[in-house]
């Protein structure tokens, strides 16, 4: 078996999480994206891990790559643990999740260009695999403000997911974004969230997913609320 990790054909991958919380609980006080000395840190930290794994490639000569993580499970876990073992710790064991990897915190409001050139530093550092994305309202109406911003992504980041609200009510006939709460999500129409009578979709941990039908844990539920709009109403900003 592991012959197949040999010669670059396969990869045995570093994951992390919580470059947000770890700067955070390092440095305290500014927030990372305000300054330009936590972010140099947080790049170095990723560096490191890469340096890493670059030496374990070279004295085994198996594929060894880091992997930014985004994190379904353990960003719940990871912080019930550290929030057993140290208590509940502002900025970072507080929310009840990490956030995953690199990712800008999810409640930092920047419009998707900013947030993209907070995180471009990193992609090149994960040659284990890694996600950039941004959270846009409707815009249907402004469909050009969505191609800018895919034409600025392909000229920065190599991978790049937008996630927009197509979340549909069988009862009443809504489509849009639903309410997200700590319980789950609600048709803000009719206040329907039944199960079976509504289709949510969601990206999380880089993929889309139907919340309604597999619920998020409570600590990727909270992330999901938190996650504020990179664009307002259609318009940057």
């Amino acid at each position: 078996m592991s012959e197949i990790f040999k010669n670059g054909r396969a990869s045995i991958s570093l994951g992390y999480i919580g470059i947000h919380e770890t700067i955070n609980a390092l440095f305290g006080g500014e927030h990372l994206y305000d300054s330009e000395q936590l972010r140099a840190k947080g790049i170095a930290i990723v560096e490191r891990l890469r340096q890493a794994v670059d030496q374990w490639k070279d004295e085994t000569g198996y594929g060894f790559s880091l992997y930014s993580t985004p994190s379904e499970n353990l960003c719940d876990r990871f912080c019930r643990l550290d929030t057993a073992e140290f208590g509940v710790v502002p900025g970072v064991t507080d929310k009840g999740y990490y956030t995953n990897s690199f990712h800008l915190d999810v409640e930092k409001k920047v419009n998707p260009y900013d947030k993209i050139d907070f995180e471009a530093p990193y992609p090149p550092l994960a040659n284990g695999g890694f996600i950039c994305y941004g959270e846009y309202p409707n815009i249907q109406h402004n469909l050009k403000a969505l191609e800018d911003v895919w034409d600025y992504s392909y000229q920065h980041v190599p991978y790049y997911g937008t996630n927009t609200p197509i979340d549909e009510c069988y009862e009443c006939g809504f489509t849009g974004e639903f309410e997200c709460t700590s319980k789950g999500f609600t048709c803000p129409k009719c206040g329907n969230h039944d199960a079976a009578r509504v289709s949510v979709t969601r990206r999380v941990c880089g993929y889309l997913g139907s919340p309604d039908a597999r619920p998020f844990n409570a600590g990727k539920q909270e992330e999901v609320k938190r996650r504020v709009k990179h664009l307002g109403n259609g318009q940057i900003g």
